[in-house]
């Protein structure tokens, strides 16, 4: 069980449930104030997409704090965690960049975040 708010594993599924909060809120301002912009410039499944990425990991990374808690010595499932948030910030922030901006360019940056999800998944399949 998660003991103290202080451990390392309450601050990852924190850090987790921030994440999964921010892609509800960045998603429904995709659906609703940025529709018009995103449906200009023909980017709502881009902009979606980073939603629906954001969301998954940020479920990744509050199991990563849970198993976390059961396994303290584990370093792979903080690893995990920590490249999902890389990952989600990257990958997922890249998108909606991209998404709003119609700057191209950005997405030479999105790959390094798909990279970070993957090995964050790896390391957690080693953990387990």
């Amino acid at each position: 069980m998660i003991a103290s708010p202080h451990n390392e594993s309450s601050k990852i599924v924190r850090a987790g449930a921030i994440f999964g909060c921010l892609s509800v809120v960045i998603g429904a301002f995709g659906a609703h104030a940025l529709k018009a912009t995103l449906a200009a410039n023909q980017m709502q499944q881009v902009y979606e997409t980073g939603v629906q990425y954001h969301a998954i990991h940020a479920l990744a990374m509050i199991a990563c704090g849970i198993l976390l808690a059961m396994r303290p010595d584990s370093r792979k499932f903080r690893i995990a965690a920590i490249l999902f948030g890389i990952g989600i910030v990257l990958f997922s922030g890249s998108l909606y960049v991209l998404a709003v901006t119609n700057i191209k360019l950005l997405g030479i940056i999105t790959p390094f975040g798909g990279f970070c999800f993957i090995v964050g998944w790896i390391y957690m399949a080693l953990a387990a």
